[in-house]
């Protein structure tokens, strides 16, 4: 086996004519954590399902946990663990109950130890007794991944776990995803949460189902060229509507009383910039990017495969 847990080339899925993952490499080292940031429908949950052997792949080959994704997709379940977006367990049952049910489909050895082990490490305990039902977010979740854990995969497949989760429980939520990282557990996690995609080893940006990106925050934030400046004070809103159409800016974003301008043409920028260096009240300077600049300046150059002319050549 190599030294990825995730080697894939060239994955392609289509539904009803239209392509959805589109000719996608992706590589992930063992013990790494790789955030896989997209819009909705940008084909996100396709791959994943790919990659854990749920979705068989109309074109393209590679390996999880040097095992074929075509040929072997059974053997790839047995060793990965797969976070849908909307709980999934049995909310008529406790969390015990869930617990037992899912180590009996993988027929855990010493499943009652499995399922201690799996309540301790989640903080499940004093809840065992709990229905799933009455579970808040934030508990849903610890049920979820101590679900994904306990027939103790060697892959984490997470698809946007933390999405309405308050920011403590996504918080410890991250904690423990490192500690299964620094195990040796290698994780590939949707988000939309720049906080979240922030503590990933490293990164993929991914659009109407191809990848735009990739790399750790530094070398994507390197890539991506921006120029970006800060805009702040009394009036500031106003200017936002007139500096998306001035030429050269790709996004204007606010932040309080402050705006957030990025494009990739210095002089561009510059240009836009100076008419309003001297207006009083307002401080005009120049920021680093952050990945959300990045995430919306890639997503705004990508071709939307829901558009017209990609369902006409459908």
């Amino acid at each position: 086996m190599s030294g990825f847990a995730i080697d894939v080339r060239g994955l392609t899925k289509s539904f009803g004519g239209r392509t959805v993952v589109d000719d996608v490499d992706l590589q992930v080292a063992q013990g790494r954590i790789c955030g896989f940031l997209g819009p909705n429908g940008s084909g996100k949950t396709t791959s994943i399902r790919m990659l854990c052997g749920l979705l068989e792949p109309d074109a393209g080959e590679g390996t999880c946990l040097g095992l074929d994704v075509i040929r072997q997709a059974r053997e790839i379940k047995e060793q990965a663990g797969y976070m849908t977006q909307k709980f999934g367990w049995y909310e008529d049952l406790t969390i015990r109950e869930n617990l037992e049910f899912i180590a009996r489909l993988f027929a855990v050895p010493g499943r009652a130890r499995a399922v201690d082990e799996a309540l301790r490490r989640l903080g499940l305990g004093d809840r065992q007794h709990q229905l799933a039902g009455s579970l808040s977010g934030g508990w849903k979740q610890r049920l979820a991944l101590a679900g994904c854990l306990i027939h103790r995969p060697r892959l984490l497949l997470l698809d946007e776990p933390t999405a309405g989760v308050d920011p403590k429980a996504r918080r410890d939520f991250w904690d423990e995803i490192h500690r299964l990282a620094a195990e040796g557990i290698t994780v590939l996690v949707s988000t939309h949460y720049m906080d979240e995609a922030e503590r990933c080893h490293e990164l993929v940006y991914i659009a109407y189902g191809r990848v735009l990106a990739r790399g750790t925050e530094r070398e994507i934030l390197a890539q991506a060229g921006l120029s970006v400046w800060l805009v702040q004070g009394e009036g500031a809103a106003a200017l936002a509507e007139p500096l998306k159409r001035a030429p050269g800016v790709l996004s204007v974003s606010a932040f309080g009383n402050a705006l957030h301008v990025a494009g990739e043409d210095r002089l561009l920028m510059e240009h836009a910039m100076q008419g309003l260096r001297d207006r009083p009240g307002l401080v005009v300077r120049p920021a680093d990017a952050t990945l959300e600049d990045v995430f919306i300046s890639l997503i705004g150059k990508a071709k939307d495969n829901f558009a017209p002319a990609a369902k006409a050549q459908a």
